[in-house]
């Protein structure tokens, strides 16, 4: 097999599924989780069968131990690992987690959504030395906002636009990979490309050839392609594009953040999506005990998600005089 540029990601939440994937490529170069994947995790689904749902400190440990043991199975693209958060979770509270997260494992890179707080946290982050993936990204606007926010990072910042999702509300989500690599040709280099959601085969192929910097691919679908004896474009290849073309747009990454359109509908839906998934795996009766008593390893923020005790060794407060802080 000749190896593609595009390094390659296994997106999923089960280590035996990585250590396949690996088998069958001979590489895995890093590997996405989020809410969504570690609750279909065999053990995680097997808990929940026999009517055991996880406290907010137990879910938290348990994707920790899944992290734990896929990241020596990856390479230097590292695990990226999502905060839990929904449409009420602050940027302190996400900062809050992925500073815990961070700590996890030393290849972490750190999901937070492409939202206003999501990008606060991020622009916090980074400062920290902390390596960030931006997800749920839908437009051009979003990835410069991601561009934008993550000036300074220390190392490269990676932003995931989500393919086959604008592909399911008649769109070529592939334009919008095409689009932001295009745009961030013109910046420093700072942020990498990450395309996610691939659904098929042809998704994957036009990831390399595009060359794409990375590429997060379902097992299945890394399954077909090895079946197919690894096949990649040649000068022949076209993509045939299944929805409505989405234009470029002439944007100037030098622009603060706060000055791009950063909403999007499915961002809103998506992180919907991963919220609810996370909850089903919560038992109702510990959230409500959780929140009374404010257990010390883990306090719930305002949004109903964890947040790390003040004891935590590499939580920081945001100052107030920060421009990320919240009053």
């Amino acid at each position: 097999m000749t190896r593609p540029k595009t390094k390659i990601l296994v997106d999923g939440g089960d280590p035996q599924e990585t250590r396949r994937i690996q088998e069958l490529l001979g590489f895995v170069d890093g590997q996405t989780t989020n809410p969504s994947l570690i609750a279909k995790n065999p053990h995680i689904k097997e808990l929940i069968t026999s009517g055991h749902k996880l406290s907010n400190r137990e879910e938290m440990d348990e994707y920790k131990k899944i992290v734990q043991t896929i990241s020596p199975l990856v390479g230097d693209a590292g695990v990226s690992i999502e905060v839990f958060s929904d449409e009420k979770t602050t940027a302190q509270e996400m900062f809050s987690q992925g500073q815990e997260m961070f700590s996890w494992i030393p290849n972490a890179y750190i999901k937070y959504p492409c939202t206003a707080e999501g990008l606060r946290a991020a622009q916090n982050s980074v400062k920290q030395g902390m390596r960030v993936n931006m997800t749920l990204c839908f437009s051009q606007q979003q990835a410069a906002a991601v561009y934008a926010a993550t000036k300074g990072t220390k190392e490269p910042a990676y932003v995931s636009p989500f393919v086959g999702r604008l592909d399911d509300i008649g769109q070529n989500g592939m334009d919008v990979v095409k689009n932001i690599k295009r745009m961030f040709s013109k910046g420093d280099g700072h942020v990498l490309v990450l395309a996610a959601s691939i659904r098929s085969l042809e998704h994957l192929l036009y990831c390399f050839a595009l060359q794409t910097e990375l590429a997060t691919v379902p097992a299945k679908t890394l399954e077909l392609w090895a079946s197919k004896n690894f096949p990649t474009p040649d000068n022949q290849f076209q993509y045939k594009a299944p929805g409505k073309s989405i234009p470029y747009e002439e944007l100037d990454l030098e622009q603060p953040w706060e000055r791009f359109d950063i909403q999007h509908e499915l961002t809103r839906k998506g992180i919907e999506k991963f919220a609810a998934d996370y909850r089903a795996t919560l038992s109702r009766i510990a959230e409500r005990e959780e929140r009374k008593t404010k257990a010390p390893q883990t306090q719930m923020g305002t949004s109903g998600f964890p947040r790390p005790s003040l004891s935590s060794g590499r939580r920081r407060q945001l100052p107030a005089d920060d421009p990320g802080a919240i009053i």
